[in-house]
């Protein structure tokens, strides 16, 4: 008997691709932080909105990270071998992202989903030698419900995402499978979603890879 086909849908900013060390330099350029505040998205972003015209700084960052400076950010570790997994199995892998084209706050008018197209192409992520996903699969969603609607129309059986926000949606597919990637996470999983904080464990959940 063929086994149902596993359809993997996966969230593409702070789950693919980490920003960490891109929004330490960043925050360090501009003067905003020190050379000793930690590498960590969360923490820099909350240092930065706690000062003054915070929320604006703090998008004008995100507009560049995401934008013109997005070659400088880094592949999240252990998702190469996911993807390679995912390959083996025969998955079929989609990418799903709440990514506007611009940003009003980006000073250069970079389209931002252009720019994560370059940087998927770049990390080889539609190259046959590479992780050989389909750039057809790859989907742009201005909101998060048009994010929901298309997780549920391309009838996914996991969901991965760094936000848990996306699956506390009354519209999240009930009948999806919910992984949450918190590396730095120390609460409790939500209702229905498992966490994990890494890329290995990820893979064994959906898997049941050794």
């Amino acid at each position: 008997m063929t086994p149902p086909l596993t359809i993997v849908g996966l969230d593409l900013d702070n789950t693919l691709v980490t920003y960490d060390d891109l929004f330490h330099a960043l925050a360090l350029e501009r003067g905003l932080i020190d050379a000793a505040t930690p590498r960590l998205k969360r923490d820099i972003r909350d240092l930065i909105r706690g000062s003054l015209d915070g929320e604006a700084v703090w998008r004008t960052l995100q507009a560049l990270a995401y934008g013109r400076r997005m070659p400088e950010a880094t592949l999240v570790d252990g998702v190469a071998e996911f993807l390679a997994a995912c390959r083996r199995r025969g998955a079929d892998v989609h990418i799903v992202s709440h990514r506007t084209s611009y940003a009003a706050a980006d000073p250069t008018g970079t389209d931002l989903r252009q720019s994560a197209l370059d940087w998927m192409r770049g990390h080889g992520f539609f190259d046959p030698a590479g992780f050989g996903l389909d750039e057809s699969r790859v989907w742009f969603e201005s909101t998060r419900a048009a994010k929901i609607e298309r997780i549920r129309r391309l009838g996914c059986t996991h969901f991965v995402d760094d936000l848990e926000e996306v699956f506390a949606e009354p519209s999240f597919p009930a009948n999806v499978v919910k992984v949450l990637y918190a590396p730095s996470n120390g609460g409790a999983p939500p209702i229905g979603v498992t966490v994990f904080g890494r890329w290995v464990d990820i893979g064994r959940h959906i898997f049941g890879e050794r």
